[in-house]
């Protein structure tokens, strides 16, 4: 039995949500959608220039967990930018 998934301290909801690459409509698309908690880990650490375990404390969670997120974030960035997807951000 797995451990149950702490609860994340998220400070910032995003206005914009979507992002999809100009000139193709989005209904022929694949969206990647990425989590409150992956923004979150990305604004701390390049938006805000925390050092990780700095982050990690403010959402209160493990700096390896925190470490775990973002790489998630950045494979999903990274599958969107390079296959022409688009990204939407949800909870």
């Amino acid at each position: 039995m797995s451990r149950p998934k702490k609860i994340r301290r998220i400070q910032f909801k995003p206005d914009i949500t979507f992002f999809k690459p100009s000139g193709i409509p989005l209904r022929e698309l694949k969206i990647i959608q990425l989590a409150h908690e992956e923004i979150e880990a990305l604004r701390l650490v390049h938006d805000k220039n925390l050092e990780q375990k700095k982050a990690a404390e403010q959402m209160k969670i493990s700096q390896s967990t925190l470490h775990r997120t973002l790489e998630k974030a950045y494979q999903k960035i990274t599958q969107a930018m390079m296959h022409g997807k688009a990204i939407k951000i949800e909870g």
